[in-house]
Parts: structure tokens; sequence; C-alpha cells
């Protein structure tokens, strides 16, 4: 199966889980859904995920979301850059989320990060997407 959009597959798939108080969620495997999925575990968005294997040469994740007394850890998640409109920003420039309450995710010439991780490492990039 071939996605135009594979960062934002995954955050549907995250949202539409969400939504439905479910534990689990799977998605077709790639190194770069992995890195996103290493920020949203660094950042606390999510509990964990595996990589498991469907059949040979298939591989999928299986993501364990996080809630607290019951309620998502993620309240929103939407994509900023997308195939047809790519946003890119200097890290001076790059805005907080909800007052630092929230992380925008970014792909850097030094890997997919957290906005937090950008501004340390002084480094803008690809705008991919924020959660809050």
């Amino acid at each position: 199966m071939s996605f135009t959009d594979p960062i934002g597959d995954l955050i549907t798939r995250l949202r539409n889980a969400q939504m439905l108080g479910r534990q689990e969620v799977r998605s077709p495997a790639s190194k770069e859904r992995a890195n996103v999925l290493d920020v949203l575990k660094r950042e606390g968005y999510i509990k964990e995920y595996e990589t498991r294997d469907v059949r040979p040469g298939i591989q999928e994740m299986v993501i364990t979301l996080k809630y607290v007394d019951g309620a998502s850890v993620i309240d929103e998640i939407s994509r900023i850059s997308k195939p047809g409109r790519r946003v890119y920003s200097a890290i001076s420039k790059l805005q907080k989320i909800k007052g630092g309450l929230g992380i925008s995710v970014l792909s850097t010439s030094q890997g997919i990060m957290s906005d937090h991780e950008a501004r340390e490492k002084n480094v803008g990039g690809e705008v991919l997407f924020k959660v809050f």
C-alpha cells in the first residue's frame, strides 16, 4: 500500500483511536513514523510502540496510547506542513504552542525532533505537526 502522506496518515490514526478510547492503534511501519513516535514518546504523549512482523517483509507498528484519569493525553493533534504546502520555520520565528504547553514536531537537518530540542540545538526546519 502506498501513501502520499505517511505522517498525515499516522496523525489521523492516532486522533481517531483516541476519540474512540482505544488502548492501541496499528500503523504500517517505516523509519519516518518510528522517528515521529520516538519524539511523541519522549515528550510523554504516547506510552510506547513496537514493530511487529505481519508476514515476511511486511511490518506494522503497534502504538500504545496514553490516558490520564480516563482522558486522552493528546487533546489536539494537527498537521501543519502538507505534501501540497510545505511549511518551514527558522527556530527564532517558531511560535510556542499554547504558551509552551504543547509541542511542534520538526524535521531538521539533524533529524526529527520537538521544538524544545530544536531550540536547544538552534536548528530550524519543516514544521510537520503540532500536539497539545
